[in-house]
């Protein structure tokens, strides 16, 4: 058993050491520092069942990334004389072991909303405060603490952007320089019976080997979010005019936005350390944009989802969720997995989506397309669904902010205009007019015109044949008419708000159900002509 003033630090996001508040508190006055990080089973098992690549909980190319994180800071604490230790097992159980093998009198982890690290959180806390363990658990994943805006809202979590500028002000930390160095840090003591390892690969986790061009050309780690951030922020001119509705979705070889956000995700960049090194940039320019366009404001739209996710039960859910319109979402596997899997047979949408695969990230107005036609657009699956599949597949995937981009997007909450919808033909063709995207994410449509590329279907069969693409055989026939199925959408919304509206909310299943009969008896007294086009369309 180790002896001494003992400290653990333990890593989960916050995988950094500049502006690590948990990290310098745990090193300081500590005769012997154990930094730890648990591998858990639950998030990193491979899963033989699932539609890709990964576990039942993310894909392979979020697990690289995390790899790729923990093996840069294994590198930078043995700089500082120390290294990670990494464990394996239910976390809160790994940790409680930790602590009593290791004599551990201060343990230090940073603060984490999400509800699956509260629990986790509630068990550790519970067990060193019985054991006379000091625990500190500082905010700094976020700008703010979502519990302080909060309760100046009188215990409720505002509901729109502009509200939750209004409580949250300046942050109180923004104007004192951030501990960006740690020069060195306390050895580690004698580890006893645990059982170390080194950062694993992923063949040791049980993964295969993966090749190149199906894996995301994005690198985890504090190094690279480091480089990431300084590449942009030398650009000052961009960081001034920045605006978030501006950018082009269809750019690949450089995209139109940092990619910051697995960094902010993993916690290897610090979005404390991110805001002060913008608001130089700014001082520094004769005018810039402001929130909610800036680069700036996404950092608060950041904190926004943060602090409505902490504020709302079931916020990751339909049911029993207060800010969440109640909607008789289609339950459609068949229509589902032809959006997971690209087969859409709308060019735009199966690109972006077949991005989202290899890659794990496509720009913020691929991720509105497609979810648009998931959901209130097209195809009219529920959310959650959605959700899932980009909680899986997504680098940056991140609970607070998933969740809110897809109550969003769904017009289930925050945004109510339905009526507005991204077109999977037009939007795309408007940034990309020759379909660059497409071409390179579908090769099989590499050589179709670009009159017809982003409507294939209805090019006639010479130019198919010449092609050497003939849809419904080389690629899908469109899973709907888009002009359609978006009509449909619009009726199925407007009703389900009026519905939201009459019970004030208070939706339950069994209203929901009739409504949904209503729906099908309406949709099936439509005009035969109608649905005889619709049938010949999606034949």
């Amino acid at each position: 058993m180790a002896s001494g003033s003992n400290s653990l630090i333990w890593f989960r996001k916050g995988i950094r050491i500049h502006d690590n508040p948990a990290l310098e508190h745990a090193s300081k006055g500590s005769d012997y520092l154990y930094p730890v990080f648990v591998i858990d089973p639950h998030y990193m098992e491979p899963d033989p069942n699932a539609s890709s690549s990964g576990s039942t909980l993310a894909g392979v190319n979020r697990i690289r990334f995390l790899l790729e994180s923990l093996a840069d800071l294994d590198s930078s604490l043995q700089r500082l004389g120390s290294r990670l230790l990494v464990l394996k097992g239910e976390p809160s159980e790994v940790l409680l072991c930790c602590l009593k093998e290791w004599n551990i009198k201060k343990l230090c982890f940073e603060y984490d909303t999400e509800p699956y690290y509260q629990g986790l959180d509630i068990k550790v806390k519970n067990y060193a405060s019985a054991s006379g363990i000091e625990v500190f658990s500082p905010v700094s994943h976020t700008l703010f603490n979502p519990a302080d805006i909060i309760q100046k809202n009188d215990g409720r979590p505002p509901l729109s952007y502009q509200s939750f500028l209004k409580l949250a002000g300046q942050p109180s930390w923004a104007s004192s320089p951030l501990s960006t160095v740690i020069s060195s840090l306390p050895p580690i003591g004698n580890v006893g019976n645990c059982e170390i390892s080194n950062v694993p690969t992923l063949p040791e986790l049980g993964y295969e080997d993966i090749g190149q061009d199906e894996l995301t050309p994005f690198r985890g780690g504090e190094s690279e979010a480091l480089k990431r951030l300084g590449d942009a922020m030398s650009n000052k001119e961009w960081v001034a005019k920045f605006e978030k509705p501006k950018g082009d979705p269809s750019a690949f070889l450089k995209p139109a936005t940092t990619v910051l956000s697995p960094y902010l995700k993993f916690g290897c960049l610090s979005s404390r350390y991110f805001y002060q090194c913008i608001q130089d940039v700014q001082k520094n320019v004769k005018s810039h944009t402001l929130p909610p366009v800036s680069l700036l404001g996404q950092l608060l739209w950041r904190d926004f989802f943060y602090t409505v996710a902490f504020g709302t039960p079931n916020f990751d859910q339909m049911k029993d969720n207060r800010i969440c319109k109640q909607i008789p979402w289609n339950v459609d596997d068949e229509l589902l997995e032809a959006w997971r899997d690209a087969r859409t047979g709308f060019p735009w949408i199966d690109a972006i989506m077949v991005q989202l695969r290899k890659w794990g990230w496509m720009h913020h107005l691929a991720r509105h397309s497609v979810a648009c036609f998931l959901t209130r657009g097209d195809l009219f699956v529920h959310w959650e669904k959605g959700r899932d599949v980009f909680g899986r597949l997504l680098i940056d995937s991140d609970w607070a902010i998933n969740n809110g981009n897809w109550l969003w997007l769904s017009c289930s909450s925050f945004f109510y205009q339905y009526n507005r919808i991204y077109s999977p033909i037009s939007f795309g063709k408007k940034y990309d007019p020759n379909g660059n995207c497409i071409r390179h994410f579908l090769p099989i449509l590499k050589d179709m015109p670009k009159e017809y590329i982003y409507e294939p279907w209805t090019a006639p069969l010479s130019i198919q044949t010449k092609a050497k693409c003939i849809i419904g055989k080389d690629y899908p026939k469109p899973v709907i008419s888009h002009d359609i199925a978006s009509k449909e959408c619009k009726r199925k919304l407007a009703e389900a708000y009026e519905l939201n509206k009459k019970l004030n909310g208070v939706v339950g299943e069994e209203d929901l159900k009739i409504l949904k009969r209503k729906l099908e008896k309406d949709r099936s007294s439509e005009s035969k002509p109608k649905r005889l086009i619709q049938q010949q369309l999606i034949q």
